[in-house]
């Protein structure tokens, strides 16, 4: 018997539409999928019951991906994944400066505009004192295709701005490699945050997708040398072309072996 491919479990949000939620759901565990898995997707009953909608539910859910083109569906044989459907790529945090530019480069970006702007309540205690912080939002797409697939908000303490030239945020380069590199900040320390959203109207606009979309969103806030902020980044990424991935050594082997 042909193996099938298990979608992510999730906990649906009954004051939205059940096929969407359904779709969306079943479309990011297909696009996430691990390279070896099944392209053969469970019947259209097992998938009502593994989702707990009914089955029209589940056939609105599967007629949608099959307009977007990432399942086909035969009689008698089943339903199976596209293999033009693609994975997704991993954001891989590593630990380094360099990692996280050599992360963030190599794709088409456009500045889309800067300027000053209050500080978000929520970002308040990384820019103590300070009202004001310069915003640079810019948006990637990839190089082959010219689709996009993440844009990006740098809120830059004042008296950083002041020395960055928006023309090296038009060469592609990462804010990280600005700061680094043009201004001359140095870097102590970025820490991270990731977690799963959906994507809201300007997101959805930018990045072409559906509103509601499963978003990666990311946080990243860059300290120089003397531990102050100077950079709180948040990243966009569409859910259905990248995977959060992250790298942990155990200290200990390296200590044995040294």
């Amino acid at each position: 018997m042909t193996p099938l491919f298990t979608p992510d479990s999730v906990e649906l949000n009954r004051k939205l539409p059940l096929w969407y939620q359904v779709s969306q759901s079943l479309r990011a565990s297909i696009l996430g999928r691990p390279p070896q898995a099944p392209d053969r997707l469970p019947p259209e009953d097992r998938l009502a019951e593994h989702y707990g909608v009914s089955v029209l539910t589940m056939r609105q859910a599967l007629k949608e991906l099959e307009t977007e083109g990432l399942i086909s569906r035969h009689r008698r044989r089943g339903t199976f994944i596209e293999p033009e459907a693609r994975r997704a790529r991993p954001v891989r945090l590593l630990g380094s400066v360099d990692t996280i530019v050599a992360q963030q480069s190599g794709e088409p970006t456009t500045l889309l505009g800067h300027g000053p702007e209050p500080v978000p309540a929520e970002l308040a205690e990384y820019f103590p004192g300070q009202q004001e912080a310069m915003a640079y939002r810019r948006l990637r797409c990839e190089r082959e295709s010219g689709e996009p697939t993440n844009w990006a908000c740098n809120l830059i303490r004042r008296d950083v701005a002041d020395h960055i030239d928006p023309a090296d945020l038009r060469r592609d380069w990462p804010m990280t490699k600005v700061l680094r590199d043009a201004v001359g900040v140095r870097i102590s320390r970025i820490t991270d945050t990731v977690e799963a959203r959906l994507a809201d109207p300007e997101t959805a606009r930018l990045l072409r997708v559906p509103l509601l979309s499963p978003i990666l969103h990311y946080t990243g806030v860059t300290y120089d040398g003397e531990g102050r902020v100077v950079d709180v980044v948040r990243i966009h990424y569409r859910g259905d072309r990248f995977a959060f991935s992250v790298t942990l050594e155990n200290l200990a082997d390296h200590d044995e072996r040294a």
